[in-house]
């Protein structure tokens, strides 16, 4: 019998692997396009959104999108480890959890998105480029220049550090499955409802908040491996360290500007969007070997993150914590059973 903590281990290190060949899972399949879907369809549907009507109904969305994906995912490995003959199950167990969390994180995903848009740039073609960052970035980008393209592919790599790797790894690696998918349905939901506008300014209070403090910790966690890897590949790690405690602020977002201006300051670049921000002003507008630098930096504080935080906080909390609610629908199930006999 593996003991528990080598099971953990083996879950984060097979999640990695995961991320690393086989990366993220087709659309169509994907736990957050379901439950984009099941928003979208809830969205439609609503006419009244304003007052406490609609702050309500935004918490309750959130709590429905949690206990129908995160509940889901903890019945089938409850399931597994549980009623499938060992070693088969613990096998399975570790296997099915590895993917599931995986499926809530990614590291080496922007990779696929950037490396055309820096090959694009290479050749100066800016309009296919621009074509293809508007893909990963909420701005208009019609129009674009070769500099303002990377600096926008900078921006939205290095702010991913903190919302597709730390935080929701960071609540893996303290409640398990249930915890990735606390952050990551809050996340979404902020990502879609999160406006301060007439449609969304109620609707999307409670998710946009909730978003804020789950990413309070861990956005000042990501600035600091950003430190830490620039260090390690031997970018200005002081400079990071300068521009992250000075420029954190400038963001709409009290969380994004941390791993933004860390990424800046060890780049020596300047990231701009236009009529919101400026980050590192004194430094130049990157260009596509910028892009291509700052890949390199969140992958390596990524792996970093990974093994220096999320593997010994989910061997000695996170899975302790995931099997307890898996016994908890074990126990549910063996109730109906015991009814139902």
């Amino acid at each position: 019998m593996i003991p528990i903590w080598a099971q953990a281990l083996l879950i984060v290190i097979l999640a990695l692997l995961i991320d690393r060949f086989i990366g993220e899972f087709p659309n169509k399949y994907h736990p957050l396009r379901w439950m984009g879907n099941i928003l979208g369809g809830i969205d439609k549907r609503l006419n009244k959104r304003k007052g406490t009507y609609a702050l309500v109904l935004g918490l309750l969305s959130y709590l429905f999108v949690l206990l129908l994906f995160g509940g889901l995912a903890i019945t089938v490995t409850a399931i597994s480890r549980s009623y499938i003959p060992n070693p088969y199950g613990t096998i399975v167990w570790i296997v099915l959890s590895a993917f599931i969390l995986k499926s809530t994180f990614a590291i080496f995903s922007f990779d696929k998105h950037c490396e055309p848009i820096c090959a694009d740039l290479e050749k100066g073609n800016t309009v296919d480029a621009a074509k293809k960052v508007s893909m990963i970035v909420s701005r208009e980008t019609e129009g674009m220049n070769s500099e303002q393209i990377s600096s926008s592919c900078c921006e939205t790599i290095s702010e991913n550090f903190a919302d597709s790797v730390c935080s929701p790894t960071f609540y893996m690696g303290l409640l398990g499955i249930p915890g990735a998918f606390m952050f990551r349905c809050t996340n979404l939901m902020d990502a879609m409802w999160g406006y301060r506008n007439e449609k969304y300014d109620s609707l999307g209070k409670f998710p946009a908040r909730f978003d804020d403090v789950l990413g309070f910790l861990t956005s000042r966690i990501s600035a600091v491996f950003i430190v830490i890897g620039s260090a390690i590949l031997g970018m200005n790690w002081k400079q990071a360290s300068k521009i992250a405690k000075r420029d954190n602020g400038v963001t709409p977002s009290p969380n994004s500007g941390w791993p933004m201006a860390a990424a800046a300051g060890a780049l020596d670049i300047r990231m701009e969007k236009k009529n919101s921000y400026v980050i590192n002003g004194e430094a130049n507008i990157p260009n596509y070997k910028d892009v291509r630098n700052c890949l390199r930096l969140i992958e390596i504080s990524s792996i970093l993150f990974m093994l220096l935080v999320i593997l010994p906080l989910f061997v000695f909390a996170g899975v302790n914590v995931q099997i307890f609610f898996e016994n908890l629908i074990v126990n549910g199930i063996e109730l109906i059973r015991g009814l139902l006999v």
